[in-house]
């Protein structure tokens, strides 16, 4: 990962020691001292000390900073986004969770708090600014303060501890350097634990390395083009070039592993009430090309639904979750596989790249002529929701980052434990949902001597009943860090995080890190008494 490094606002610690040196040595000294508090002061750090420190926006960020707080502690949140709580109030309102009994603690509290909004016991279906007023509820306290804008420059440890770490924000802003006893990585990506020197891992596993049925390379039945899809610019002509969006890479072996990452998607809160609408527009970038793989899905289509093309899930108000679903939706599959460990600015690129593919998408359904009539039709009687991301005209902050980075830690959770073939002694929360992975790569392959375009990459497994998730998963190698929890981008392989990735199962991960952080004080977070995490938290080991 690029990353930019500024050491004398990391730690300044050293300059006292060399001031007294030159003190005792020289008539400059006074004009030394001047010049090197000139210097801190246009650097501009606002330095803070604090018992937690939570880097990351997600959900599992507000309640391990509620958590932490109500045990006690003082809890800064660095947010890099406008907006707390991840894809959680970023549009995934059509929870994920396989079995709703499985949640405990906070989790099952936030979803109480959505059904006292809406009149009910338990919402587990919602519109954003409902879950964006509760999680901001949580972090209504003033033992948190939490500072959005802001993002990960540089890392101060010694030893095994973090000491402190950095973070710039817009200009004009001063940078926050943050010392604290207890770290916390709560982003998607893995940034802070990357930085800290943890081991991680990128991408999918060979199926031998974990002894996987569903790791590694897969073509899958679902979310799949029908036989006979011509891949080239002008049919049966490969001198002419791929369509768009098929990339030019080999098809590997079955269970082979690789540096890919499943594809990434914005979801759609959209309206179809016509006062709370904006209708969808033609993009300034917009380029039918890009969509014409898609128009040859649709004309070979015999029965087509919008089903087989969008998952359109209603949500209260009037309102909708789209998500991916079949050969060529939502989904930016193959473009997304440097992401986890780029630099913030081609982060950047890669998350307008996906907004103008979707917003193009849309404009493709409600004005190419190649489109069914009914979906035209159909399409045009939504439009982004006003009362949502009202700055951004609808359209919202989070990017469905579903992985980047994967710790690796002194337990790796992975496919027998989504099975229920082993169950840990040490577990702290619950995942209840199936092997879940969407398409790696859309590629071209060979079958009865055609070639034809095909995704890459989707998994859809059942396990067993919900399964523990392992302190050891969100806690580094004590070699490696001691003072850090990672209740994200836990330690698992690729097809077993497709499980535990679900919203639910951060929010109970992410207030167990901030029990443990309140229990290890200024110790070592491998030493604290996970029964102690799960009585505070309601867990009931199997």
């Amino acid at each position: 990962m690029r990353t930019s490094y500024f050491p004398i606002s990391a730690d300044f610690s050293y300059i006292g020691g060399i001031m007294e040196r030159i003190w005792k040595s020289s008539r400059l000294a006074t004009a030394l001292l001047c010049a090197v508090a000139c210097l801190l002061s246009c650097n501009g750090t606002d330095t803070i000390t604090t018992d937690v420190c939570i880097y990351g926006g997600t959900s599992a960020a507000v309640t391990a900073a509620k958590a932490a707080a109500e045990a006690g502690c003082e809890v800064v949140i660095i947010c890099p986004d406008p907006v707390l709580g991840g894809m959680t109030t970023g549009g995934l309102g059509s929870t994920d969770i396989g079995n709703k009994q499985a949640i405990t603690g906070m989790a099952r509290q936030f979803y109480r708090d959505l059904g006292r909004h809406y009149g009910t016991e338990e919402q587990w279906t919602f519109e954003p600014s409902a879950a964006q007023a509760i999680l901001d509820s949580y972090v209504d306290n003033p033992r948190i303060r939490v500072f959005k804008g802001f993002f990960l420059a540089s890392l101060r440890k010694r030893g095994t501890r973090i000491v402190s770490i950095s973070c710039t924000g817009a200009e004009g802003f001063p940078h926050k350097s943050v010392r604290a006893n207890s770290f916390i990585d709560a982003t998607y990506e893995g940034d802070l634990m990357a930085m800290a020197g943890v081991s991680y891992h990128v991408g999918r596993e060979a199926s031998s390395v974990y002894g996987e049925q569903w790791n590694g390379s897969h073509l899958s039945y679902y979310h799949q083009f029908a036989d006979g899809i011509d891949p080239f610019v002008e049919k049966g002509h490969p001198e002419s070039g791929l369509l768009w969006g098929i990339q030019d890479w080999q098809m590997k072996e079955e269970g082979e592993g690789d540096g890919l990452v499943q594809a990434y998607n914005f979801r759609l809160c959209l309206s179809c009430d016509k006062d709370n609408a904006i209708p969808f527009e033609r993009p300034c970038d917009y380029d039918s090309s890009r969509y014409a793989l898609l128009a040859r899905v649709l004309e070979a289509d015999p029965d087509p639904r919008i089903a087989n093309y969008f998952i359109w899930s209603l949500m209260p108000g009037g309102k909708t979750d789209v998500n991916n679903r079949g050969p060529f939706s939502t989904d930016m599959i193959g473009m997304n596989h440097d992401y986890p460990e780029a630099s913030w600015e081609r982060r950047r690129e890669i998350i307008e790249a996906h907004k103008s593919y979707t917003l193009g998408l849309m404009w493709f359904y409600v004005s190419d002529p190649r489109v069914p009539e009914k979906f035209r039709d159909f399409i045009s009687g939504w439009g982004w929701a006003k009362d949502e991301y009202p700055g951004t005209g609808g359209w919202t902050h989070q990017l469905y980052v579903r992985e980047a980075r994967r710790m690796t830690s002194s337990y790796v959770a992975t496919q027998a434990d989504c099975e229920g073939r082993t169950v840990v002694p040490d577990g702290i929360g619950y995942a209840a949902y199936q092997m879940d992975s969407h398409n790696c790569e859309r590629i071209v392959v060979e079958k009865d001597g055609r070639l034809m375009v095909k995704n890459e990459g989707d998994v859809e497994k059942g396990g067993g009943s919900p399964y523990p998730i392992s302190y050891r998963s969100v806690t580094p190698k004590r070699e490696e860090c001691t003072n850090l929890l990672v209740p994200v981008c836990v330690s698992s392989s690729h097809i077993a995080f497709g499980s535990i990735r679900m919203e639910p199962v951060f929010l109970e991960l992410g207030q167990a890190c901030g029990v443990a952080a309140a229990l290890a004080g200024r110790g070592p977070v491998q030493d604290v008494d996970v029964s102690l995490i799960q009585k505070e938290v309601g867990f009931t080991p199997a």
